[in-house]
């Protein structure tokens, strides 16, 4: 009798080894092939049983590590012209994913059109107290007060050389720049930025618009504006390598009208002209949200939620500027008709932050996939003829 249930026992530890195997192996032929089935109904719902801070660190572990497979080859018709070099298509990774270029490589296989890191400050910081970030599911949408925990420029530096001597990487790299939360010079903290990443980045970008660090979005006030643009602008006119690197503003969307006329003015004097906008930053407006209690955090709310107020933004300052200076469209894309939107509504390029942490990778060739059909359906032949076709019907959304 000992001898049958020992046997028996011994059957039951193979049959869980192999089931436990079994599933691994099928977990991981999954996520290699970054099946969206798996990701929705499995591998993201566990995500969320974890802090979300955890889970972020998880999500950049796994990418630096390369664990999350290749992308397929874009269609032809999500090509574009970016600032002088060629995208294999429109949509990047927005800044606050990769906060310290730790992932470059393992993103880019996952089929963005180009990476940006960031944000980086001069020194290193901690950033906010936990906890600092929060899942609101019911309304697909993060907070977050992260406040701009970053390693600092030499850190950030050293990495991003490393890649780029390493020859794995040909994609095309942003900066995303931020200030020290104790700095004496906000100004100063920008130029620094610039000096030590214009030569090595395909474009730098100036972050004024967080709201968790005290005071950085007064800086989008017209006098301090023009002072920081015309402090940065020149630093990178000076460099001695890559002098013509393009400097990007990225916006909050809870400006008024005389902010964005100010700004506009601002950005049209010659020695303040930067090559393009990022609109927007995350909002501080917490309007129709479902969860009532988590609504309560402090901090910048991004996802579904800032879908219309970012694309509204898009539109006004195309319209304002005449649609001479390229806009790149970040807040609540998670389909290709959330990216059609945004590209219509007049952005040249376009970001994902939220709907890439809710949905994993599989979302990025999700979204490229619908934006191809629905250019087909509709009879464009490129990005390029979309942009700001349609701005007019989203100024007063």
């Amino acid at each position: 009798m000992a001898l049958q249930t020992s046997k028996a026992l011994n059957k039951l530890k193979s049959l869980t080894f192999v089931t436990l195997g079994g599933g691994c192996i099928f977990s991981a032929l999954c996520i290699n092939q970054s099946n969206e089935k798996f990701y929705e109904e499995v591998l993201m719902p566990v995500t969320r049983l974890l802090p979300p801070e955890f889970s972020h660190k998880a999500a950049v572990w796994a990418c630096k590590n390369k664990l999350l497979g290749q992308s397929r080859a874009d269609d032809g018709i999500l090509k574009c012209n970016f600032f002088g070099s060629t995208l294999k298509n429109p949509i990047g990774i927005a800044a606050g994913f990769d906060k310290h270029a730790e992932a470059v490589e393992g993103l880019s296989q996952l089929g963005f059109g180009f990476i940006e890191i960031g944000s980086v400050t001069p020194e290193p910081q901690p950033g906010q107290p936990k906890p600092r970030v929060f899942r609101l599911v019911a309304d697909e949408a993060i907070i977050n007060r992260y406040g701009f925990n970053s390693e600092g420029h030499r850190v950030v530096y050293e990495r991003l050389t490393a890649v780029r001597e390493s020859g794995q990487f040909s994609g095309i790299l942003g900066v995303n720049l931020g200030k020290n939360k104790d700095s004496t010079s906000a100004k100063q903290d920008y130029v620094k930025g610039v000096q030590i990443f214009g030569p090595i980045a395909d474009y730098l970008v100036i972050n004024i618009s967080s709201p968790n660090t005290p005071g950085l979005r007064d800086l989008q006030g017209k006098k301090d504006l023009q002072e920081l643009l015309e402090a940065v602008i020149q630093a990178r006119n000076q460099l001695l390598v890559n002098n013509n690197v393009p400097i990007l503003l990225k916006l909050a969307p809870d400006l008024t009208k005389q902010d964005i006329k100010d700004i506009v003015a601002v950005i049209n004097k010659k020695s303040c002209k930067v090559d393009g906008l990022i609109i927007s930053n995350t909002t501080v407006s917490r309007q129709d949200l479902k969860d009532s209690q988590l609504a309560l955090e402090n901090g910048g709310l991004s996802g579904a939620p800032l879908r219309s107020k970012s694309t509204r933004l898009v539109a006004q300052i195309y319209y304002q500027t005449g649609g001479k200076i390229p806009i790149i469209g970040v807040g609540g894309i998670a389909t290709g008709e959330d990216a059609f939107e945004k590209l219509e509504a007049g952005a040249s390029y376009l970001q994902l932050y939220t709907s890439f942490i809710y949905h994993g990778p599989p979302v990025v060739n999700k979204i490229k996939r619908e934006l191809v059909d629905i250019l087909n359906k509709k009879g464009y032949n490129s990005i390029s003829q979309v942009v700001g076709c349609n701005y007019k019907k989203y100024l007063s959304e």
